[in-house]
């Protein structure tokens, strides 16, 4: 051997055996075809399974995260992207205190202005039009907040968000999820 890792022994010298030649490896497998046939990989993948959910099972905090995630995916929905939010593009406010915080959130010619105070959520789509609006909170809740948008496109909730929050919207028979921000 000329290779880098050369030591003087073969790769399987300090275990005393020598590497299966092609021969050796087609006798194998031969005398395996000969013990009745296929392996079953079915078998295999179940014991695997159990195995598995008996030495390391899922916790159910998290098997309901993967649940709760998967039910928040929708296929057809487009993303809205956060083109402004009044944390980082608002000049501060000398002396204010729990300034409301304002979202706007655009999707083609689709727009959300969304504000959230500590006494709740209130916004409006534009162009104006009646929509369904659900405020998702993740994992916490087991439905989410839904609004109705009236004809102006305008929504309130009485209750804030708290901690990571999205809107998925139903407008003109199309749906838009906002980006997930902190309240």
């Amino acid at each position: 051997m000329n290779g880098m890792y050369d030591d003087g022994f073969g790769a399987f010298d300090a275990f005393g055996q020598e590497p299966f030649d092609d021969e050796e490896f087609d006798d194998l497998e031969s005398e395996q075809a000969d013990d009745g046939g296929e392996f079953d990989d079915g078998l295999l993948e179940e014991e695997l399974r159990q195995a598995a959910a008996i030495l390391d099972p899922v916790p159910a905090e998290l098997r309901q995260l993967a649940m709760d995630a998967y039910a928040l995916y929708d296929l057809d929905a487009r993303l809205a992207e956060l083109t402004f939010d009044s944390l980082v593009d608002a000049i501060p406010v000398r002396g204010a205190t729990d300034v409301p915080r304002m979202l706007t959130f655009t999707a083609g010619e689709l727009s959300v202005d969304v504000e959230v105070t500590s006494e709740g959520l209130m916004g409006q789509v534009m162009p104006p039009q009646p929509a369904g609006i659900e405020v998702l909170t993740g994992p916490q809740t087991l439905r989410p907040t839904t609004l109705t948008a009236d004809a102006m496109g305008r929504f309130t909730s009485a209750a804030p968000p708290t901690g990571p929050f999205a809107l998925r919207l139903r407008a003109g028979g199309e749906v838009v999820v906002t980006e997930w921000l902190r309240a």
